[in-house]
């Protein structure tokens, strides 16, 4: 059985297929009643599931008229979709981080699932160099990754 976090994730996602929109707007106390749940499981779903790594922007307003709305991030030109990538990589990416960020630009279809292998293969290699050959610290071979997947997503995206 489906965790509840995953059954108002899928609600959401699918109110986004059925809309046709890029704007949602709900009520967190709607939401919560329609679930059997408390307003702060709501408040966990849009926190972890609908964020700017996964495509999504949310404005919220508590209280009683409050109200929920969520944007579908989409970029109409190439440079808007670099600008977005550079923004969520920053000035350094564990090897960690950089495969959920990965995985997530796979899901959302920015890149495919060859090139998110390509891709995580080129940063172990560097992270491989620059720990046994060049014994750089954490902090600067983080910096490299970013650096590095910065440049491969531009290059995507651009081409």
């Amino acid at each position: 059985m489906a965790s509840l976090t995953k059954i108002i994730e899928d609600h959401i996602t699918q109110l986004f297929q059925e809309s046709q929109e890029e704007v949602i707007a709900l009520r967190r106390k709607d939401l919560a009643e329609l679930f059997g749940c408390v307003p702060s499981q709501i408040n966990y779903v849009l926190r972890s599931r609908f964020t700017p790594e996964r495509g999504f922007l949310v404005d919220s307003q508590r209280g009683g008229h409050g109200y929920i709305r969520i944007l579908r991030l989409s970029f109409r030109f190439p440079e808007e979709r670099v600008n977005h990538i550079e923004d969520l990589v920053g000035e350094t990416l564990s090897e960690a981080e950089a495969k959920r960020l990965l995985l997530n630009l796979q899901h959302r279809k920015m890149i495919s699932g060859r090139e998110r292998l390509l891709i995580e293969v080129a940063l172990r290699y560097q992270e491989e160099v620059a720990r046994s050959l060049f014994d750089l610290s954490p902090y600067r071979r983080d910096v490299m990754n970013a650096e590095l997947l910065k440049r491969m997503l531009r290059s995507l995206v651009l081409s």
